[in-house]
């Protein structure tokens, strides 16, 4: 097999295991990871609460593939600003597009855009420290509405509700702990639009919500409907067991004296969200299973006073320059991989790979087996692959450099999250030591 040139665009896991895959599968091949944050990671980066810290394996292993010769990484260049496909194309015998899905899906109800009422994406990534996204957020509602029934909707729920010192011990950004600290919220409302069969919590998520003991769970028995398909999935699927029987436990249990409470409501439908200059609730429909796992509408309405909504529906790709889109389904158009042009034919040379590929769906077990497929055809489409115009391993970077774009390399990279460490670790000190001196105050007035 000849010796090729691959770009990835985009350094979150479904790039970084599409590199890693390739340099495993052809000895032959050189891949340059182009990023337009100068940190990889994406969304393990970028997309996860800070008291998640069992994310940093994941972490260490894509580090490991970064590290790895034949890999370069290239942050800070922006495709559709600082490059675009032709480029790509005079440097590179194939180009994957990996670049993920960071919007918020669109939900259509009345209200949707009044002040108060935000996107779970753009939440997430201000917990997360992401560049792009204000250093402050709004908490001042002390009820929420969270709308989703995934382990995304869990997270922000579980992120309104914990007191902000409890998030010490981790990764926290000083300024969302900052904000946190500021938190009025003590009701969050979790809506649900099917029954609890149906919902896509993972155990582990679900259990979370209970760790802390400021927080009580309040599943309410309304809308826990279990027919027989809910039977079937029960039976069939051991997560769906463990989701079913946690709620359960939570329905039975009685309320204690805990200050933040979440409410999880199942078979709720939203259909409004109110206020005339602001949010001040939600609407929702109550729903009944069809025996199919789907519902349908009762007809009958519930309102709940709220000061913000949080919509936590799904991710959504974003449109890439050159590139054909499907805007219903929110992905590139592509069979297995192979980018497919407006016609249905293979664009030569132009693949995709993780949630631009197949939509917001599935755990880092599918975005590695995506990358695999996507590889797979890549690598036997060598033959057909166009020759670049540009032998140089560099013409991309001596590009960037006429057209004034810094690339962050990954030794750049490396100083900065060192930089970010040690900075994190005195944060960290002073943290520690201001809690130990308000837990001796309290010991002494006790």
């Amino acid at each position: 097999m000849r010796s090729i040139r691959v770009a990835v665009v985009g350094a979150g896991p479904a790039g970084i295991y599409a590199a890693d895959i390739l340099t495993k599968e052809h000895a032959e091949v050189s891949v340059d990871l182009i990023e337009r944050l100068p940190a990889p990671y994406g969304l393990v980066r970028y997309g996860v609460a800070p008291d998640h810290p069992r994310i940093k394996e994941i972490v260490k292993a894509l580090r490991r593939v970064l590290s790895r010769d034949g890999i370069r990484f290239l942050g800070n260049v922006e495709y559709g600003t600082d490059i675009k496909l032709s480029d790509l194309q005079r440097s590179y015998d194939a180009v994957i597009f990996s670049t993920g899905a960071m919007t918020d899906r669109d939900l259509d109800v009345p209200g949707v855009d009044l002040p108060g009422s935000h996107g779970a994406a753009d939440f997430v990534s201000w917990y997360a420290g992401h560049p792009d996204v204000p250093a402050d957020w709004p908490l001042e509602a002390r009820e929420v509405a969270v709308i989703g029934a995934g382990n995304v909707a869990l997270d922000v729920a579980r992120m309104l509700a914990k007191p902000a010192d409890e998030q010490l011990a981790t990764e926290i950004a000083d300024n969302v702990h900052r904000g946190l600290a500021l938190n009025q919220a003590r009701d969050i409302h979790v809506f649900a639009r099917r029954g609890p069969a149906q919902i896509k919590f993972t155990p582990m998520e679900l259990r979370e919500l209970s760790h802390s003991p400021e927080v009580d769970v309040i599943v309410h028995p309304e809308g826990f409907e279990i027919d027989e398909a809910s039977q079937q999935a029960i039976a069939g699927n051991k997560g769906v067991r463990l989701v079913v029987d946690t709620l359960l436990k939570h329905v039975d249990s009685e309320p204690t004296d805990a200050s933040r409470r979440i409410h999880i409501h199942l078979c709720q439908a939203p259909v409004e969200v109110l206020g005339e200059e602001r949010v001040e609730g939600l609407r929702t429909e109550i729903t009944e299973l069809q025996g199919d796992g789907t519902v349908r509408g009762t007809g009958q309405y519930v309102d709940t006073p709220v000061q913000a909504v949080y919509r936590a529906v799904g991710y959504r790709s974003t449109q890439l320059v050159d590139l054909p889109f499907d805007q219903a389904g929110g992905v590139i158009p592509n069979a297995e991989g192979r980018v497919l042009d407006l016609d249905g034919t293979p664009i030569p040379g132009t693949y995709v790979t993780g949630w631009i590929k197949r939509g917001p769906i599935g755990l880092i077990g599918h975005t590695k087996s995506d990358a695999a497929q996507t590889v797979a055809h890549l690598l036997s489409d060598l033959d057909q692959l166009p020759v670049p115009e540009s032998s140089d391993p560099d013409a991309l970077l001596t590009h960037l450099a006429d057209r004034g774009v810094e690339v962050v390399t990954w030794d750049g990279f490396e100083r900065l999250d060192a930089h970010e460490v040690a900075l994190g670790q005195a944060a960290g000190r002073e943290r520690i030591k201001v809690v130990a001196r308000e837990e001796m105050l309290r010991a002494t007035r006790g």
